[in-house]
């Protein structure tokens, strides 16, 4: 009888402690940074002044994948293997992220739209598919605008073309202002500059709140395809916003991850590599 009433006790704290898991919506969660896989090739590139660190995977056309604002590559950790099978997969750290340097210039899309492509004619490419997280699927709009040549197709997850399309107070959200201290950890670690993160935080402020500023008349001159995606849960991006920016780029397609948030590829990564593999196979 004692034991029996041990093994329910047990089987009964087992069930609270899944019921207060489920209790969270998978939208409010942030899950652990995952870890790259092994690289083929790895380094420091010298770029516009800068040194960029990126690690290339697998074989075949170039995808370069792009991570969001404040953070750094690792965390496509989960993406990179299931792409690298069937693509040559390019991550990098956007300059002034995790192990890339920056300069005394002011962040700026565009200049960092010219980091990847600085990169590219180092690993001497000429054309790559982007898929971008935020920050990164901003810059990859950025470059289908001034740079169609050098971009196949963009998958662009929670990007904006202005700030307007921000959700106000974001920051206080309990999932961003986690990851925002996350970050900051995380910058600690991997940055040459290790101890300027509220410095480099204040930068990257500035430029959310007067960048990026596109047209729908820069947006029209788009011809590469493109599928804008968000989640139905972004904490980040109005939702009208995404479905504007849809509208005003020529066929682009337009994807709303269900039952997840602005860290869509954490949540429910299996959802999110699988709509890469199929935009990127069509």
């Amino acid at each position: 009888m004692r034991k029996f009433i041990i093994i329910f006790m047990v089987l009964s704290a087992i069930a609270a402690d899944n019921m207060a898991i489920g209790a969270v919506p998978r939208w409010q969660t942030l899950p652990p940074t995952p870890t790259l896989p092994a690289a083929l090739r790895q380094g420091y590139a010298p770029v516009n002044g800068i040194r960029i660190w990126y690690a290339v995977f697998g074989h075949g056309a170039p995808v370069i994948m792009l991570h969001g604002g404040l953070a750094n590559a690792n965390y496509w950790g989960l993406q990179v293997p299931v792409l690298a099978r069937h693509y040559r997969v390019i991550v990098m750290d956007s300059r002034g992220h995790g192990r890339s340097s920056r300069d005394e210039r002011p962040y700026s899309y565009n200049l960092m739209a010219d980091d990847v492509i600085g990169l590219m004619d180092f690993l001497k490419f000429h054309k790559a598919a982007i898929v971008g997280w935020s920050d990164g699927g901003i810059i990859g709009l950025d470059l289908t605008m001034r740079y169609p040549s050098r971009i196949s197709k963009v998958f662009a997850f929670a990007a904006n073309i202005n700030p307007n399309g921000l959700v106000d107070g974001v920051e206080k959200t309990p999932t961003f202002s986690a990851y925002i201290a996350r970050a900051g950890r995380e910058y600690a670690k991997l940055s040459p500059t290790p101890k300027r993160y509220t410095e480099f935080l204040g930068a990257i402020n500035q430029m959310w709140e007067t960048q990026p500023n596109y047209t729908a008349e820069q947006l029209a001159t788009i011809r590469v395809p493109v599928l804008i995606v968000d989640a139905d849960h972004d904490e980040a991006v109005k939702r009208q916003h995404t479905e504007a920016i849809a509208a005003e780029i020529p066929g682009a397609g337009l994807l709303i991850q269900p039952n997840v948030s602005h860290f869509s590829f954490l949540q429910d990564s299996t959802q999110f590599t699988e709509d890469i593999m199929n935009f990127l196979a069509r």
